[in-house]
């Protein structure tokens, strides 16, 4: 049996994809027939240039999105912004009356995308069901950019001119739609030196990672490496004024007769030509503004308005053609200019090689290394030798006749070979110091030098005799120059220069001042445009930290009762076992974080922070000095306590007693335990010598340890007479007491002679070896950390004024 096949389905096909086409060729030629140029803007389709401009502005004032808060306001302003377009041009407007040609290869690029994407809405086909590959123009592809390029070439460059850039996909109909006012936009500002790319959605995905961009189209500005995204309708007019908003503010300042000579004359303090531009527009064009941001380093850029009343002195003074655009650049003497440029219409090639020809001043100022490595380049070949001239000066008003000599040299003697330049030699020590062999320069010194190596090796010789501006010091920096020239080998001396510092740098705060400016304006634009797949890593961090820094308050705000609680509520302390005691000081002791110990003095500025109102828990260790023991004293001191300067709750000081020397007497009179245990008189307390003691002071509690020097002198009666370090047991300070009672009684029959005979004795005995009186105290702090010193209480701690005022009316 032979099965046939039917020709049903072939036959059919073609005829639904017929009807197909139809539908959709009636659909388009019926939305393009809806527009018309003239019932848009209101217009006769004999209206005059005038109505149609009058139209289009006060369309322009009613639709603009930013005024007007209707849904279809962006269209409407699109449709008027093209409709004036169209008849505002003669040849496009003639195309429309005659063939309702919209542009020169389209019919109308909004009404088709609005045909494309009704009908889609109407059929429910994705725009890639077509399937119809876009041929790329040939112009488009010279302005692709790659990941690469951009990175070497486009980013560096952003510092010289600003970019547009179009993101854009190969199926997206929109891009289709914007692609005559590209076009248009391209053509115009290519030549002002805006520089163009094209970024590729599907084959650059890495790139407009990079740039931020995620969907087509997507129109990005970049100027100095800064990424901007442009948010407004596509039109020429807004495009161009968004390239004009990315460049920096007064690149480009307003001249007039009242300023023109502050601006002039400021070439000694920016190191820097000045360029006057005349023209009659009111507005700085913005061809000025580009080529002014391209040479804002080397040139300062001034703008007069030819038309302003205000301006008629200086063209008279530089007599300016009041018809054509004029540029006149100025160095040193601003009263004549050095070059001068007219032309009825300005180029940008032409106003580039105009100013680039005039980078420098006749003797610049060297005031960073890239000005070095431009103005003296580094020798490569032998044909090409240029020697630099330098200056060595200083900055008053005495260097100013032989600067303004140098300057009369260099203008008088200048060529291709020879560059002139002069540092100050207080900004530029190292150069300074490098060239002049360490020797400080009481004159103005010329220095004739010849780069040899990037790494700083120059070939040099200075001119002897220094240079003071006289013409016999003219005419021998001229004959050695005429040497120089003739024998390359007249340069004997060689060195190694360091790098330059850069006296234009901006200070750190403005630098972060700036970078937080930016900062914050990138912050607000991504919010205010909803950017937020940019946005996430800023608000997790954004959140992240305030998490952290409520979860920190939250946990001090519910440990702070317990930790606070009032310690005073134990009625007494018990006394530490050992076990305690050596975990007390395993945990106490830290290893110091310094390498020195800060010991400060008790005055009566410090007296109350460093006791009185001490905090709880802390402790002031005090050694009590006199001036001629000070030096020794403080050394041993800080050598025994070092070891423990790492416990943050242990603060060290000194008293001197020859300032103070009736604290120590009102101290111990204050505590009873140590009057019934040394049994001193008033009169053997004020005499007593306290050298060598150390205290440990709780100015929270109100007690006091007390450590006694102990001497290793050579005379067994100094030993024997000093006590033990601490209060160990109750029989040994009572032993202590009745010996020193019975000798203090033996003392009081003595007259006053012997009395001081005995005093020169002691003092003999006791300065012998002064430094040893602290040999124990290492001791006495191990056993101060692990809390088993008698701990002496007093009612209230004595103040320096106080103690010498007691003393005194006790007396």
């Amino acid at each position: 049996m032979t099965v046939r096949r039917s020709s049903r389905h072939p036959r059919t096909c073609p005829a639904l994809l017929a009807i197909f086409l139809l539908i959709l060729s009636e659909h388009l030629v019926k939305t393009a027939s809806e527009y018309d140029p003239y019932k848009i803007l209101g217009v006769s389709r004999s209206a005059s240039q005038a109505e149609i401009k009058r139209a289009y502005k006060n369309l322009a004032k009613e639709w603009h999105p930013d005024k007007n808060k209707d849904p279809n306001a962006e269209d409407m302003f699109i449709k008027v912004s093209k409709s004036y377009e169209i008849l505002s041009n003669e040849e496009r407007r003639s195309n429309f009356d005659r063939y309702g040609q919209m542009d020169e290869n389209q019919p109308f690029g909004q009404s088709q995308h609005h045909g494309f994407r009704s009908f889609h809405n109407s059929f429910y086909f994705d725009e890639s069901f077509f399937h119809f590959p876009r041929s790329r123009d040939f112009a488009d592809s010279k302005y692709l950019l790659h990941h690469a390029q951009f990175n070497s070439d486009v980013l560096p460059d952003s510092h010289k001119r600003p970019y547009l850039i179009k993101v854009t996909s190969e199926w997206c109909f929109a891009c289709i739609h914007i692609e005559p006012v590209w076009k248009e936009t391209v053509q115009e500002l290519e030549p002002l030196g805006v520089g163009i790319g094209i970024v590729d959605l599907g084959y650059e995905r890495r790139l407009a990672n990079q740039l931020g961009a995620h969907r087509a189209p997507s129109i990005i500005g970049l100027v100095n490496g800064r990424v901007t995204f442009f948010h407004q309708a596509v039109v020429r007019e807004h495009l161009r004024q968004f390239i004009e908003d990315l460049l920096p503010q007064r690149l480009v300042e307003k001249i007039t007769d009242n300023n023109y000579l502050a601006f002039l004359d400021n070439w000694h303090v920016e190191n820097k030509p000045s360029v006057l531009l005349f023209d009659q527009v009111p507005v700085v064009p913005l061809l000025y503004k580009l080529t002014a941001f391209a040479f804002r380093d080397y040139v300062r850029f001034g703008y007069v308005d030819q038309g302003e009343t205000h301006n008629i002195r200086l063209l008279q003074q530089f007599n300016i053609n009041t018809y054509a655009p004029t540029m006149l650049l100025f160095k040193e003497d601003t009263e004549k200019p050095v070059d001068i440029i007219q032309a009825r219409g300005m180029k940008r090639q032409i106003m580039d090689e105009f100013v680039s020809n005039n980078k420098f001043l006749q003797v610049p100022r060297l005031v960073n290394q890239q000005l070095f490595d431009e103005l003296c380049p580094v020798k490569q070949f032998h044909r090409r030798r240029k020697y630099c001239v330098l200056l060595i000066t200083g900055e008053d008003q005495t260097f100013l006749p032989g600067n303004k000599a140098f300057l009369d040299f260099a203008s008088a003697n200048a060529k291709e070979v020879l560059r002139f330049a002069y540092v100050y030699q207080r900004h530029q020590q190292p150069l300074c110091q490098a060239l002049l062999h360490n020797q400080a320069a009481l004159s103005p010194q010329v220095v004739i030098l010849e780069r040899r190596s990037q790494a700083g090796k120059v070939l040099y010789r200075s001119m002897s005799g220094g240079w003071n501006g006289s013409e016999e010091d003219k005419y021998r920096l001229h004959e050695q120059l005429e040497l120089l020239q003739k024998d390359p080998t007249y340069l004997s001396s060689d060195a190694t220069l360091p790098e330059l510092n850069n006296e234009m740098a901006p200070m750190f705060l403005i630098q972060w001042m700036n970078a937080a400016y930016d900062y914050i304006l990138q912050i607000y634009d991504d919010l205010l445009y909803s950017n937020w797949r940019e946005m996430m890593p800023i608000l997790s961090l954004i959140f992240s930290a305030l998490f952290i820094l409520f979860g920190t308050v939250i946990i001090q705000a519910f440990s702070e009762p317990g930790e606070s609680k009032p310690r005073a509520s134990k009625p007494k302390e018990k006394p530490q076992t050992q076990e305690e005691a050596s975990s007390r000081a395993s945990t106490s002791g830290r290893p110091p974080k310094k390498d020195f110990v800060e010991v400060t003095e008790l005055t009566d500025i410090t007296y109350t922070s460093n006791l009185v109102k001490l905090r709880p828990g802390h402790i002031n260790v005090v050694l009590v000095l006199t001036n001629a023991s000070k030096n020794a004293l403080l050394r041993k001191f800080a050598k025994e306590v070092f070891s423990f300067s790492g416990t943050q709750t242990l603060h060290f000081s000194f008293l001197n007693a020859d300032k103070h020397r009736h604290w120590m007497p009102s101290l111990l009179r204050s505590t009873s335990d140590v009057a019934q245990s040394e049994g001193h008189s008033d009169d053997d307390e004020e005499s007593s010598d306290y050298t060598g003691h150390v205290l440990a002071l709780n100015g929270y509690k109100k007690y006091f340890c007390l450590f006694r020097p102990v001497f290793t002198g050579d005379d067994p009666s100094d030993a024997s007479s000093s006590s033990e370090t601490s209060f160990s047991s109750d029989s040994r300070r009572k032993s202590r007491s009745r010996s020193r009672s019975s000798s203090h009684s033996r003392s009081r029959s003595h007259s006053r002679e012997d009395g001081s005979a005995a005093k020169r004795g002691s003092s003999r005995a006791t300065s012998i070896e002064v430094h040893h009186k602290l040999d124990r105290l290492g001791l006495w702090m191990e056993r101060l950390m692990e809390g088993t010193l008698l701990r002496l209480q007093v009612p209230a701690w004595p103040s320096l004024g106080e103690a010498a005022n007691n003393s005194s009316t006790e007396s």
